[in-house]
């Protein structure tokens, strides 16, 4: 063994000929970087029995060795043992760092750049706190991912594919992938046979915050040792604490990305209908403890990991997993609902669960009367939640929701006045810093964009527009939802541009185009084709308003995109 005779067999036969603590006040160190890349197991594991078993018989020599590596079980396994210590870098390596990396690297751009210090002389700061603090949160701890952006800030680029300027090409970085997706599906593919693999990596991407593997297993209906089983060959990509109330949480932002954007991760895609399985999950799992304990209050700190992510975040599974849903299904949310009701009656959190399963199959089954259900079961939770009830702005929020889609449903108007002043009440006890509350921006915003459509008034458009850019704001990048805050400024911006001719609103409305295209509908996407000639109609008025002869070449080559597009469907 190499080992044995480069470095063992010397230092014994050192520490043998001479007083030990001479040596022992200097103690040698081997640093070994990068042990996962050593495609052998069994050459690793043979490295480190080695290691072990010299220290065991040798424990006064005067030797340390440190290792990296990704966590892998084969490797992790042999060294939990005693007289090795086990730290995960991950801990030491937080946005501060990343954030200090990068003034580091800006502050040595400014000395060395004259464009930037043009810049910074005409608008004092750059980058900007705020621009800085979007680029730390998507960096996500990598300092190899932080280099690489950096570099494409700053590169020189001059071909028309870029901007010129390192400050024009800061924002694009925000859409840049760190080139990880080869590793992600090397690592995932190790455990792609096991039993419950595909629900556990994709609840893990949908959640909208940590749970540990006992509260995934439960909001599953499966054992906490499968989720080990098969989380514990993906340590590479996933922490996997070493307890079950320990929350399981991802690498790098990325993985989130990767597994919810299908023309990436092929099988391991992360499908939207999962979020209609979490949604009953959170109904059975509530009627689990309702059981358990009939008649009795069971306040939130009482729950279970599962029951409590449940009853903060159902409604989030219910909204994004609607369009994927089935009669069926909702069928099953409002049996269950009503079961837990019986157990409890007049509990405002399972009257409003069920309000918002008839809800849900009011929408599929386009049925007057569900929606009128779920009217009136919404209003039974408001009054349940009086004034200062934590939860009276959700129930405020959903009372005029579920009206205006009756109203879209009905076509008719007779609730979008109660739904605007419902909106406008929940805005208002809603803290600025509520995860939730970009859904209610994007909810009053489409509520005040109807009342334009309807009345035609300008200042309803004006505040739907601020509302959305609000929501947009609070989503971070490539977040799934920010498509419809997208798509909703651009229509009413244009709306705003025919109002007013103010240029500025209809270059806004093409960005929000231009990003719909770039970022959310790639080609195959089913509103690709769409998204074209609505852009094709954008770029139109804006040449007829400016006489930009730049825009007549991009017209026609996205037209011809639109054509092949078009032409390769209808073959189809």
């Amino acid at each position: 063994m190499q080992m044995q005779r480069l470095v063992y067999g010397p230092l014994k036969s050192a520490a043998g000929r001479g007083p030990v603590g001479s040596l022992a006040g200097h103690p040698f160190l081997i640093v070994i970087d990068g042990l996962d890349e050593c495609n052998d197991k069994d050459e690793i594991e043979d490295l480190i029995d080695g290691m072990l078993a010299f220290f065991d018989e040798n424990p006064f020599i005067p030797l340390r060795v440190f290792i990296t590596s990704r966590v892998e079980q084969h490797i992790q396994s042999r060294l939990n043992v005693p007289g090795v210590l086990l730290d995960n870098l991950v801990d030491h390596c937080s946005n501060d760092d990343i954030a200090a990396f990068l003034d580091v690297l800006f502050q040595d751009a400014r000395r060395r750049s004259p464009v930037i210090q043009a810049y910074v002389r005409e608008h004092e700061e750059w980058p900007t706190p705020s621009e800085k603090q979007k680029l730390v949160k998507h960096i996500g701890g990598s300092f190899i991912f932080a280099w690489a952006v950096f570099k494409f800030i700053m590169e020189s680029d001059t071909s028309n594919s870029h901007p010129k300027t390192p400050m024009d090409r800061l924002p694009l970085t925000l859409k840049m992938n760190p080139g990880l997706d080869g590793l992600y599906a090397q690592v995932l593919a190790r455990s792609e046979h096991i039993p419950h693999f595909l629900d556990i990596i994709s609840t893990i991407a949908l959640l909208e915050e940590p749970l540990p593997t006992s509260g995934i297993a439960e909001l599953l209906g499966i054992s906490t040792y499968e989720v080990v089983n098969v989380l514990v060959n993906l340590q590479a990509i996933i922490q996997v604490p070493g307890t079950d109330d320990t929350p399981v949480t991802i690498c790098h932002t990325s993985l989130r990305n990767f597994l919810t954007t299908e023309n990436r991760s092929g099988q391991f895609f992360a499908h939207p209908h999962h979020h209609v399985r979490l949604y009953l999950r959170s109904f059975e799992c509530e009627l689990e403890l309702r059981r358990q304990r009939p008649g009795v209050p069971i306040h939130l700190s009482e729950c279970t990991p599962a029951v409590a992510y449940s009853r903060k975040y159902f409604i989030t599974h219910s909204y994004r997993g609607i369009s994927f849903s089935e009669i069926w299904e909702w069928d099953l949310a409002i049996r269950v609902g009503r079961e837990a009701l019986e157990l409890h009656p007049s509990s405002p959190e399972l009257v409003y669960a069920l309000a918002d399963a008839f809800h849900g199959r009011a929408i599929l089954k386009k049925s007057l009367e569900d929606y009128e259900e779920a009217i009136s079961l919404h209003r039974e939770a408001l009054l349940l939640r009086p004034s200062p009830h934590e939860d009276r702005w959700m129930s405020l929020r959903s009372v005029g929701s579920t009206l205006l889609d009756r109203d879209r449903f009905a076509r008719t108007t007779l609730g979008l006045e109660e739904a605007i002043s419902l909106n406008r009440v929940a805005l208002e006890l809603l803290p600025s810093s509520h995860p939730e509350r970009w859904l209610l921006l994007n909810n009053f915003g489409h509520t005040l964009l109807d009342r334009y459509w309807q009345m035609g008034t300008i200042a309803d458009l004006e505040e739907g527009i601020s509302l959305h850019r609000e929501a947009l704001e609070l989503r971070p990048s490539l977040h799934p939802e920010r498509s419809d805050s997208h798509s909703s400024l651009f229509s009413s911006l244009l709306a705003l541009y025919k109002e007013t001719h103010a240029l500025p609103h209809l270059q806004e409305a093409i960005t929000h185009c231009e990003e719909l295209l770039d970022s959310y509908y790639p080609v195959g996407h089913k509103d690709r084709v769409k998204t074209l000639n609505d852009l094709v109609s954008l770029l139109e008025i804006h040449f007829e308003a400016t006489g930009r002869q730049e825009d007549l070449p991009r017209i026609e080559l996205l037209k011809e995109e639109a054509g092949r597009l078009e032409a390769a469907e209808s073959a189809s």
